[in-house]
């Protein structure tokens, strides 16, 4: 199920901030939970007490150490490798990071998404999930996409039109990238323009990390009657370097998880609605 809602009050909560780093020789049990958040990305305190079958006080207490020590960065109810400015995490591993949450909200996505529609899907993990519950619950779509594993997902639905944009493909994750692709973007004008991000900060900036890919982002906002962004919990509060916009110039944030402070108030303020995905 997902749960729509748009929040008009914001409760204060405390901002966790990592430490300086220090010297740290993580024990066994430290070393385990670090491996374990390495391997998926990012995890959730209660998924690491169940996994390693201690209490949330123990795995608090050794989340805290590794996020002092700098080997971790703490978010709200979970933790993830220590988030850099100025380069995102691989594609494989970004495909298993949160692998059902981004199920979730691609099924709260393509509910939302009526038939006989026009939208343009840009690149990420989250999109392509989209691109999967599209194909299995919508018909006689129209799609524009500088994504090629969104237009291969897409493109054996006979009753679906998919536009593949022109430009510069990176052989990281197949997404097409450049000026030509910002100038193919542009001659469209869409019922959605559908986009995924790296990072929501506290001020409402919307940030990623590759300027070509942000440009490509821009020139897709710029034609989509409305935008509705795809994001789960782990891209709030994370940095990343280069900016797309802010959340005033989106419609729709679709999530798994209702985000803390200042999240709420700034989603109200811009009047953006919120559609959580939460799990059954």
């Amino acid at each position: 199920m997902f749960v729509c809602f748009r929040f008009r009050r914001s409760a204060r909560t405390r901002n966790e901030t990592p430490m300086a780093p220090k010297t740290m020789v993580p024990n066994p049990r430290q070393a385990a939970l670090l491996e374990a958040v390495r391997e998926q990305g990012s995890a959730s305190v209660d998924a690491l007490a169940q996994r390693f079958q201690v209490t949330l006080q123990t795995v608090r207490r050794d989340v805290g150490l590794l996020a002092t020590a700098g080997l971790l960065s703490r978010f709200h109810g979970g933790v993830r490798v220590p988030g850099s400015t100025t380069e995102n995490i691989g594609y494989l591993q970004r495909q298993r990071l949160n692998h059902a949450a981004k199920e979730r909200i691609a099924e709260a996505v393509a509910e939302r998404v009526p038939d006989d529609c026009s939208l343009i899907i840009n690149i990420g993990t989250t999109t392509e999930a989209v691109a999967e519950a599209l194909r299995h619950r919508r018909r006689r779509l129209r799609v524009i996409t500088n994504n090629l594993n969104v237009a291969a997902i897409l493109s054996d639905k006979p009753d679906f039109e998919v536009i593949v944009a022109g430009g510069m493909v990176r052989s990281r994750d197949r997404g097409i990238v450049g000026e030509a692709t910002v100038d193919f973007i542009r001659q469209f004008r869409v019922d959605i323009g559908l986009i995924g991000i790296s990072a929501i900060e506290t001020d409402g900036t919307l940030r990623d990390f590759d300027f070509r890919e942000v440009k490509v982002a821009r020139a897709v906002v710029e034609s989509s009657r409305q935008v509705w962004l795809a994001a789960d919990h782990s891209k709030f509060n994370r940095p990343a370097m280069v900016q797309l916009g802010r959340l005033n110039e989106i419609d729709a944030l679709f999530t798994d998880q209702a985000p803390a402070a200042p999240f709420r108030s700034l989603l109200d303020e811009a009047g953006v609605e919120l559609v959580v995905a939460a799990a059954t």
